[in-house]
């Protein structure tokens, strides 16, 4: 005899036509009585013990409910998120652009009031070479023969004289800094109005040579060009004196003078096509 499995058996058709039965007669005894009912009475004796434990149920979960929701939020596709990420570079790009566009005009301003002001005949350009060492004081500007440059001609930024151009292509010419140890400029002092001559360095420091004892300038003092020997017009901001070391036995004292110009940073430029007047009155 084999017994049966009770994991097997099927639910008794008479049972499902019972609960049906049963159900049809509640629900039709539910239309017909009133308010006052048995069944109506049943059904809010069963709404009166399950709202609260359904009330407490919701408050339980809706702090879930609720992060669930705020979190859903965040929730975007990957392609979302990539086009996001390009429009934000894209966005950092523009700024970059629209910031670098407001320096360069500022300068260009300010060098473009430098020539009004002074009434200069005079050239911009854009430094498009910078030196490759120490030894190589030259940087190259982005305007040569087609544009009326020579050799010779000064070229000066808003801050002072920058150099001097020693070679020039048809679209660009190469300019030897101030600061190169094969440049010299004669110079004068304003205060003292003592003479010497600014040479460059291998380290990029400028010296003033030659200055009689009797004109020996202060820290502070300004240098400009005087014009002597034709190579630069007189009146050229130089720079300041930064260091003055004179000994008893030195025929001249040891003078170091701090150019205005950021050599490192130099980006535009004026190239003079003609000699300037002297602007001594207005180099502070």
């Amino acid at each position: 005899m084999v017994a049966s499995d009770p994991g097997s058996r099927q639910p008794s058709p008479w049972m499902l036509l019972l609960v049906v039965v049963i159900s049809l007669a509640i629900t039709s005894v539910h239309a017909r009585e009133g308010d006052g009912g048995p069944v109506h009475v049943a059904r809010r004796a069963v709404m009166a013990v399950a709202g609260p434990i359904a009330y407490a149920g919701d408050v339980l979960t809706l702090p879930f409910r609720a992060a669930a929701g705020w979190m859903s939020g965040f929730t975007v596709s990957r392609e979302e998120v990539a086009e996001l990420r390009d429009q934000n570079a894209q966005l950092r790009r523009r700024n970059a652009e629209l910031e670098e566009a407001a320096l360069e005009n500022e300068r260009l301003r300010k060098l473009v009031g430098f020539v009004e002001a002074r009434d200069l005949d005079a050239k911009g350009a854009h430094v498009i070479g910078m030196p490759s060492s120490s030894w190589d004081g030259v940087v190259v500007l982005d305007v040569g023969a087609e544009d009326g440059i020579r050799t010779g001609m000064p070229v000066l930024a808003e801050e002072g004289l920058v150099g001097q151009v020693v070679e020039v292509a048809p679209g660009s010419s190469r300019v030897r800094l101030l600061t190169d140890q094969r440049s010299g400029a004669a110079a004068y002092i304003q205060r003292t109005r003592g003479t010497g001559v600014v040479r460059g360095s291998v380290q990029g420091a400028l010296g003033l040579e030659f200055v009689e004892r009797e004109a020996v300038p202060k820290v502070g003092d300004v240098v400009l060009t005087s014009g002597l020997g034709g190579v630069y017009p007189r009146g050229l901001v130089i720079g300041s004196v930064s260091s003055v070391d004179l000994r008893p036995n030195d025929l001249f004292p040891r003078v170091v003078v701090e150019s205005r110009v950021r050599f490192s940073t130099l980006e535009e430029v004026l190239v003079l096509m003609s000699q300037i007047p002297q602007v001594e009155g207005a180099v502070e």
